[in-house]
């Protein structure tokens, strides 16, 4: 078990020495950390990553299993019909938002570039739905092209316990990161932070006291058993109604 420190006395957060020990322990904590959707195409990635806004990576490997046998082309997704498709992958949620923007993108990837998943960062982002995050996850897992750091809602908490960021802008936190992270860690870091976002240091309950990141993390329970990172993400929950962009 961790030792908890009452207070922080590891290398200065996000500077050179500390962005190296945390991806080192990372690395060491999970050596297999890697995109966790099912796929086998860049095409197939790209929908999943799409359907996985505001749903779980194993809800959409559900979908996702019955969908690619059903829909194996773009051009079957480009020309589904809309409400058959609102059904497909209503587990997922936001569907009917979801399924639109992948009939929309198929039928752009059709009519704009041939059939294929475009390879570029500036040509995903012209596509319905795609932000990002979901750029940088097809790029990056599909084509290993890496132009940027994957921010979904685990790397944008773990980025600011660390004490990487202060923004909670998925797009200014991507920034903060690349200034402070070698290029070659770029595409691991995001899997790991995930990985250890989803085993110990969840949103609700950060098993500090498990972690054995504590001599890294300025976030880490105090004294008093209480951590800092536990006490700012427990705030009233509010119902939203926008549709999750990816």
């Amino acid at each position: 078990m961790a030792t908890l420190p009452p207070t922080y006395e590891g290398p200065p957060p996000a500077s050179p020495e500390h962005v190296r020990a945390v991806i080192a322990e990372l690395r060491r904590l999970y050596p297999e950390a890697k995109c966790t959707l099912n796929y086998e195409n860049p095409l197939q990635l790209l929908i999943a990553v799409q359907l996985s806004a505001q749903c779980t990576d194993e809800r959409v490997n559900e979908v996702t299993a019955q969908l690619f046998r059903k829909y194996r082309t773009v051009e079957d997704f480009a020309t589904a019909d809309p409400q058959e498709l609102e059904q497909d992958v209503k587990p997922t949620g936001f569907y009917r938002n979801k399924a639109r923007n992948l009939r929309l993108t198929c039928q752009r990837l059709i009519t704009d570039y041939g059939g294929e998943v475009p390879r570029s960062m500036e040509a995903l982002l012209r596509l319905p739905g795609v932000a990002r995050k979901t750029a940088n996850v097809v790029l990056g897992n599909a084509f290993g092209i890496v132009e940027g750091i994957v921010v979904d809602t685990h790397v944008k908490r773990l980025a600011r316990r660390l004490g990487w960021t202060v923004s909670e802008d998925p797009e200014q936190i991507e920034r903060d990161l690349m200034g402070i992270v070698p290029r070659k860690d770029w595409l691991d870091l995001s899997h790991l932070l995930i990985f250890h976002g989803r085993a110990l240091c969840r949103a609700r309950d950060p098993r500090c006291a498990d972690c054995p990141l504590v001599p890294l993390c300025p976030s880490a329970f105090r004294a008093n058993g209480e951590s800092s990172a536990a006490a700012t993400t427990r705030r009233p929950r509010r119902t939203s109604h926008r549709q999750p962009s990816s």
